[in-house]
C-alpha cells in the first residue's frame, strides 16, 4: 500500500447534511438561529397562539392588540436626565430623535418575532441616546405612559468605544406600550443598564430588547418588573469580538392577577466570551404568574466560552404559579463551561417560625427572608437610588399582602 493509499485510508472524514433532510444527522440539526426567522416585516410572522412553542405560557388572549399594526397615540413621554439633576453635558451625552430607520436606529439584529416587528412597523421614531464619554453620574431615561391608548416607543442607547457609563431607564404611569430598544456597546467599553417596570396595575408593556456587546467590552443589564397586568420582555444578545462579558440581571414581583414574563437569549458566537444570567422572582396572591425562559447558544465560532443562566421563584402564597424553561444550545465542544438551573418554592414556613420564636413579628420576618433572597442582586445593580427604592418597594408590598391576608382572615371569622 502507498502512503498516499494509507493517508486515505486514516483520513477521518466528517458526514455531510442532507439539504434535503436536515435531521438525518442529529449533530448537524438546524438550531434555533437556524429556526428563527428575523425580520422587519411582521407578515413574516403567524399571529401568535399559546400552540406557538413562544408563546405557550403567555396570556395572548390579553394582549391581542399588539398583534396589529396600529397608529400611536404618541401620549407616551420620555425624559432624559443625570440621575443626581445635574444638567447633561452634550459633549457627553446626546440626546436625540431621529427617524427609526435613521442609523444607530434599526443597526443592531433585526425583531425576531410578531410583536416586536409590529413595534417596528408602528413606530414612527427612535429616541437615541449616544453616549460619547464617562458618566459622572447615571443617566437616567424616565419613560412616562400617558393612559390606555395604544402606543409604540423605539429607544437606542449606543455607548463609544472606552466609555465608562451607566444609563437607567425608568418606566411608570399608566400606559398600553409595545417598545423596542437597540443596546450597542463599544469596544473595551464598561457599561451598565438598568431597566425598572413600575406601571399602574392595568397597565400593559410588550418589549423587544437587541443587545450588541463590543470586542472586550462588558455589560451588567438589568431588569426590574414591580408592577403591570401584563408585561413582556425578551432580550436578544450577541457579542460584536472575543473577551466580551456579559452579566444579566432579573427582578421582578408579582401580584395578584398579574403577568410577568421575561425571556433571553444569550448567543456565544465569538471566542473567549463570558456570560451570567441571574434572575430571581417573588409571587403572592391568586393568580400572579411570572415566566421566564432563558436560552443560550454556542455557535462553532465561539470556542473558550464561559456561560451559565439560573432562574429561583419564591411562591409566597397559594395560588401562584411560576414557569421556568432554562435552554442551552451546545454547537462547540471547546469551551470552559455550560450549565443552566432553575427552581420554584414555596416560602418556608419552618424559616419563618424560626424567626418568630427569637421575637420578630410575621410582617418583619417576611421582609427578612425575601430580603434575603433578592439581597445579592440587589447590591449586584450598584446604583444606590435604584437598591434603596426597591427595597422599601418590596417591604411595602410584603406589609401590603399580610395586611390583605388578615382582612381575609377577619372576614371569614
Amino acid at each position: 500500500m502507498s502512503e498516499s493509499e494509507r493517508i486515505t485510508e486514516h483520513e477521518v472524514t466528517m458526514p455531510q447534511a442532507n439539504p434535503h433532510d436536515p435531521y438525518a444527522i442529529p449533530a448537524l440539526m438546524p438550531s434555533s438561529a437556524d429556526r428563527s426567522p428575523r425580520s422587519f416585516s411582521p407578515d413574516t410572522y403567524k399571529i401568535p397562539t399559546r400552540r406557538q412553542n413562544d408563546w405557550r405560557f403567555t396570556p395572548v388572549d390579553r394582549i391581542q392588540e399588539f398583534f396589529q399594526v396600529f397608529e400611536p397615540s404618541g401620549k407616551t413621554s420620555v425624559a432624559v436626565s443625570s440621575i443626581d439633576g445635574t444638567p447633561l453635558d452634550d459633549s457627553v451625552v446626546r440626546v436625540s430623535r431621529v427617524s427609526k430607520d435613521t442609523a444607530p436606529s434599526g443597526t443592531i439584529s433585526m425583531p425576531n418575532d410578531r410583536v416586536s416587528s409590529v413595534e417596528w412597523a408602528s413606530a414612527q421614531e427612535a429616541v437615541v441616546i449616544d453616549v460619547r464619554k464617562d458618566t459622572q453620574s447615571p443617566v437616567l431615561v424616565t419613560v412616562t405612559g400617558g393612559g390606555l391608548e395604544l402606543d409604540a416607543l423605539h429607544l437606542v442607547i449606543a455607548v463609544a468605544d472606552r466609555v465608562h457609563a451607566d444609563v437607567v431607564v425608568e418606566h411608570q404611569g399608566q400606559a398600553k406600550l409595545a417598545e423596542g430598544v437597540e443596546i450597542t456597546t463599544g469596544e473595551q467599553s464598561h457599561v451598565s443598564t438598568t431597566f425598572v417596570q413600575e406601571w399602574t396595575h392595568d397597565s400593559k408593556h410588550v418589549g423587544n430588547q437587541r443587545i450588541h456587546v463590543g470586542k472586550e467590552a462588558s455589560l451588567r443589564h438589568s431588569v426590574v418588573t414591580l408592577s403591570g397586568d401584563v408585561i413582556r420582555l425578551r432580550m436578544d444578545q450577541d457579542f460584536g469580538g472575543p473577551q466580551g462579558d456579559l452579566n444579566m440581571l432579573g427582578i421582578y414581583f408579582v401580584d395578584p392577577g398579574e403577568h410577568m414574563e421575561h425571556r433571553t437569549m444569550v448567543v456565544h458566537n465569538h471566542p473567549e466570551c463570558k456570560s451570567r444570567v441571574v434572575y430571581k422572582g417573588a409571587l403572592e396572591g391568586k393568580g400572579a404568574h411570572s415566566t421566564w425562559v432563558g436560552n443560550a447558544m454556542i455557535l462553532p465560532s465561539a470556542p473558550g466560552t464561559d456561560s451559565y443562566e439560573l432562574n429561583r421563584n419564591l411562591v409566597l402564597t397559594p395560588g401562584a404559579v411560576a414557569d421556568s424553561e432554562p435552554n442551552l444550545e451546545i454547537e462547540n465542544g471547546n469551551i470552559i463551561g455550560a450549565g443552566h438551573a432553575s427552581s420554584v418554592g414555596r416560602f418556608d414556613d419552618e424559616e419563618l417560625f424560626y424567626l418568630q420564636s427569637r421575637g420578630i413579628t410575621s410582617t418583619e420576618a417576611r421582609k427578612l427572608v425575601v430580603r434575603g433572597f433578592f439581597g445579592e442582586l440587589i447590591e449586584e445593580i450598584g446604583i444606590p437610588s435604584i437598591s434603596g427604592h426597591l427595597m422599601s418597594t418590596i417591604d411595602r408590598r410584603l406589609a401590603k399582602g399580610e395586611s390583605e391576608d388578615m382582612q381575609h382572615v377577619l372576614e371569614e371569622n
